[in-house]
């Protein structure tokens, strides 16, 4: 789940700059998840990429971003974890590597500003628990989306997941690692909308405009007062599943099957 952080900060900082688009398109900021770096990101390196990604979400919370935009490369939008070089690091290093992710996801959840995710392709893991931490997800027809963390232990996002689509629903897709499709993720609530990816521009331009329609400190009231703050439990309990004895040999155990 490793992005292009210089590129956040770069477009982040380059939303006061923009003079060609529209004034709502100025508090646009983009953030590609290019898959080259997620693949090469492993062990301390991915943590200091996610603590980077943090600081640039911590920075568009100061200088008056409205929307923030992730949008993947290649055949997906996020394969999720990457398990690349796993045996080679320890428990503590895994520890960090899940927690920083919850920290992500926590971060976007609560931004103050709007956030769009925009997905395509087969999705799986922490991927799936980003787009279901924006505000808008929009995904296109052909996309599926998987969660099997639990496979090896791992409760990352389940509340959030539960408060989305509902209890019973939510426990349906863990229990089972279900794969859902784009339709039904727009039936059961995870997802804002279905559309292609030639919709995209104006799906974007659409939300910049909503983005601007508060002022930035009643959109930050507005999102405080109609989310649920469950990120002290969440946080706890994600550190229980992973810090519980065995945690390589049950992901060994996943990535065998």
């Amino acid at each position: 789940m490793a992005a292009n952080t210089r590129d956040i900060r770069r477009r982040i900082k380059s939303v006061k700059n923009t003079s060609q688009i529209t004034k709502a398109m100025q508090m646009v900021a983009a953030a590609k998840m290019r898959k080259a770096q997620q693949r090469a990101l492993s062990g301390r390196p991915y943590a200091e990429a996610m603590r980077k990604m943090l600081a640039a979400l911590a920075e568009a919370h100061r200088d008056g971003t409205r929307l923030v935009v992730f949008r993947g490369e290649g055949k997906n939008f996020s394969a999720g974890f990457d398990f690349g070089g796993y045996q080679d690091q320890s428990e503590g290093d895994l520890l960090l590597r899940f927690t920083r992710i919850e920290q992500l996801l926590q971060t976007v959840h609560h931004a103050p500003f709007e956030t769009l995710a925009l997905a395509h392709g087969k999705n799986f893991g922490a991927g799936v628990d980003l787009i279901g931490a924006c505000s808008r997800r929009v995904a296109t027809p052909d996309s599926t989306f998987r969660m099997p963390g639990l496979k090896f232990g791992l409760v990352l996002g389940t509340r959030r997941l539960a408060l989305q689509v509902g209890s019973d629903t939510a426990r349906d897709i863990l229990n089972e690692s279900k794969t859902f499709g784009a339709e039904e993720g727009k039936r059961i609530g995870f997802l804002s909308q279905v559309a292609e990816v030639a919709e995209w521009p104006v799906l974007i331009a659409r939300a910049a405009e909503a983005a601007t329609a508060l002022p930035l400190d009643s959109h930050a009231r507005l999102v405080a007062a109609s989310r649920i703050d469950t990120r002290d439990a969440d946080l706890a309990e994600l550190v229980r599943s992973a810090a519980a004895p065995g945690l390589k040999s049950r992901i060994a155990a996943y990535l065998d099957k």
